[in-house]
């Protein structure tokens, strides 16, 4: 995919388009069981289990939303558009979400050098991003909850539940869910960092989490909450509703890397900035797969403007217009010319 010059049609770009705002109570109260879970189905490359979600929505209006981040250093758009995206489409089918600003969790893993103040400091900008961005926190449907506060409120709540998992639960397994931290199970870790996904296990049950909305990367610990279940004969699992990992800009970066300048796109990118990094962007013609841009236009662009136009002179056609993500791709594929992106 070449770039040059090209452009998403909706408004003046600064806000999101009308459909990704969050319905009202009474439109909400008018969906069927079929068109939430539609919704809510949308945001997951992987649902377990889906007919889960089928019965909870059909005996749960409001059902519970856990997502979490750990605050520390620059948020780039997989953090902030497509979180604001989801939030606003669980929002819009009846959820409610509980955003777990994990904040010593930060502190466990040493981000921000482990220091618990300027973590916080971090985690309270992007907050402020994410308002900033659209996020519609209106009716109390969306609350923030700081891991500090909420644990030390209730502590006699979360360290038995702490503690039990930890004793289901031999060390080789726990240490496959270090991908958490983004770390490995070779990596050398410090015992605070071993205790790490037992508490994240712990979180999904403290907080009364009916789903857990967290990217695939945090998988492992989601489907360890769920054998806990099997282990302690609870019925009710958390339904896991794993989103997309956004891919770097870069070739062979499956994630989107905040250590990595060249590969992010942050939120407080200047559009100067952005039109260099999309310009080094890999971008392979005709090629759909692990292609970066491509991946950005089907879950940032089409999700937030609906539609995408391609600036291109008036003897290669004029501007044109895609309405979905697959008219986009089938362009591309074809191998056409005269579509610059």
């Amino acid at each position: 995919m070449e770039n040059s010059n090209a452009s998403s049609s909706a408004g003046d770009g600064n806000a999101p388009a009308e459909s990704l705002q969050s319905l009202s109570i009474s439109e909400q109260n008018q969906l069927s069981v079929r068109e939430r879970f539609e919704i809510i189905r949308s945001i997951g490359e992987e649902c377990i289990q889906e007919d889960e979600l089928e019965r909870l929505l059909a005996n749960k209006p409001h059902p519970i939303c856990y997502d979490g981040f750990e605050p520390s250093g620059r948020m780039h758009i997989a953090q902030g558009v497509m979180k604001v995206i989801n939030v606003n489409k669980l929002t819009s089918a009846g959820c409610k979400a509980k955003i777990w600003i994990a904040d010593w969790f930060a502190q466990l893993n040493k981000k921000m050098g482990g220091d618990l103040k300027k973590i916080q400091v971090v985690g309270q900008y992007f907050i402020e991003i994410w308002k900033a961005a659209g996020m519609n926190i209106e009716g109390g449907q969306v609350e923030f909850l700081w891991s500090s506060e909420e644990i030390n409120k209730r502590a006699h709540e979360y360290w038995p539940l702490v503690m039990d998992i930890g004793i289901r639960n031999n060390l080789p397994r726990i240490l496959r869910c270090c991908q958490i931290m983004g770390r490995s199970d070779q990596d050398e870790l410090s015992a605070s960092q071993i205790f790490y996904p037992c508490m994240q296990c712990a979180d999904i049950f403290f907080l009364k989490a009916d789903i857990c909305q967290l990217g695939m990367d945090q998988r492992k610990v989601n489907m360890l909450a769920r054998e806990y279940c099997d282990d302690i004969k609870r019925k009710n699992k958390p339904i896991i509703l794993s989103h997309h990992m956004l891919p770097g800009l870069q070739e062979g970066q499956e994630k989107m890397s905040k250590s990595d300048p060249s590969s992010s796109i942050y939120m407080e990118d200047e559009e100067a900035d952005v039109n260099v990094k999309i310009k080094k962007a890999f971008c392979p013609p005709k090629v759909v797969e692990k292609n970066p841009c491509l991946e950005y236009m089907k879950y940032i662009v089409f999700p937030w403007f609906n539609e995408f136009t391609v600036e291109r002179k008036p003897e290669n056609g004029g501007a044109k217009t895609f309405k979905t993500f697959e008219d986009l791709v089938a362009d591309y594929v074809s191998g056409d010319s005269t579509l610059r992106i």
